[in-house]
């Protein structure tokens, strides 16, 4: 019998991604949720696809029936946008903990397989380079910094997820995404500075003809991976969850991907004036310097470096990405130079 997998949020970036790498390639079935199914329109008539149009804070006997039904569940849905963090805590903390909680709870009621996406943003500032699953301390800064209140929610699901399996035999997969980038990311177009990734940030800026704004000089530093290499994860965590990925958690980044901020800008511009019909935007857009305070507002504090240690994943799932960097950002722009009007719901 085919695999059933249930995917909350199934429009989003990541739970796009899967669709298509599920449909393509295996003979499994999905049953999805979401506000929107845009990013998913080219599935919405296979057989194997049942998109179910909601919201998870109000639907909650489908996605109890449907947590019945299937064998893996994904709780895609979060607020992932740091700019939120900051202006909205409490929406972070009602979306990314209390509603999630309760599937969680229903994945040990009906003893399914629950794979989370926890956040490379959990380890916070820990001094460690790279970020170890299993020794790194999570360290966050004080209660005034409401920045944190994505990272200690996530935080606080990996540790009841945790407990679960340790008291009440709950499987479970956690998986900490660091810097993904590709097609159907973000709206590029997003009127609002600071509502998108960094990515689609600085790419909205180039099209709209706007300044990149380089939140402390762009010092900061991340590893960023190819949403392809991120499904391949998912997928090898899907096909082991018997064995080698339950009860793991699993850092799923490109170490090898590792520029500034600054860098990424840089390299951006450069890659976008490639496009002809772009070439003249590209061209004429200036890199500023802004504080964290005058971008994000009082609340914000940030990570000078965040590397992934993947031996985990190198271990238990034979994972390895494959994208460097100048194809990850090719293959992202390729897409949206194509869409730049595509909404993020």
């Amino acid at each position: 019998m085919a695999t059933k997998i249930l995917i909350l949020g199934i429009n989003g970036f990541i739970g796009s991604g899967l669709v298509e790498r599920i449909l393509t390639s295996t003979d499994w079935e999905i049953y999805g949720m979401d506000l929107g199914s845009h990013k998913i329109q080219e599935f919405l008539k296979n057989p194997r696809l049942h998109f179910h149009q909601g919201d998870i804070t109000v639907d909650k006997a489908w996605i109890t029936e449907h947590i019945k039904k299937c064998d893996v569940v994904f709780p895609l849905v979060a607020v992932a946008t740091p700019s939120v963090y900051v202006s909205n805590p409490l929406l972070v903390f009602e979306l990314d903990f209390e509603a999630n909680l309760s599937i969680v709870r229903e994945c040990v009621k009906y003893q399914k397989h629950l794979i989370f996406p926890s956040t490379s943003e959990v380890y916070g500032m820990s001094p460690d380079v790279p970020f170890n699953e299993e020794t790194s301390n999570l360290v966050l800064g004080p209660i005034n910094k409401q920045r944190w209140i994505y990272s200690c929610c996530k935080q606080l699901m990996d540790r009841v997820i945790y407990a679960y399996g340790e008291k009440e035999g709950l499987n479970y997969t956690l998986f900490r995404p660091f810097n993904w980038i590709g097609a159907k990311l973000d709206n590029v177009l997003a009127k609002t500075e600071g509502s998108a990734r960094v990515l689609s940030q600085f790419l909205g800026n180039i099209l709209q003809g706007k300044d990149i704004q380089l939140v402390d000089g762009g010092q900061q530093r991340r590893c960023f991976t190819y949403i392809d290499d991120g499904i391949d994860g998912l997928m090898r965590i899907i096909e082991r969850r018997h064995d080698a990925a339950n009860r793991r958690i699993f850092n799923l980044g490109n170490p090898k991907n590792d520029f500034s901020i600054k860098e990424l800008a840089d390299m951006l511009i450069t890659a976008v004036a490639q496009y002809p019909k772009y070439e003249a935007l590209a061209k004429k857009v200036r890199v500023l310097d802004v504080s964290n305070e005058a971008y994000y507002g009082k609340g914000y504090q940030d990570v000078a470096s965040r590397v992934p240690a993947i031996t985990n994943a190198q271990k238990y799932l034979a994972w390895q990405p494959k994208y460097d960097m100048h194809a990850a950002l090719k293959l992202t722009l390729d897409y949206h130079l194509l869409h730049p009007e595509e909404a993020l719901v």
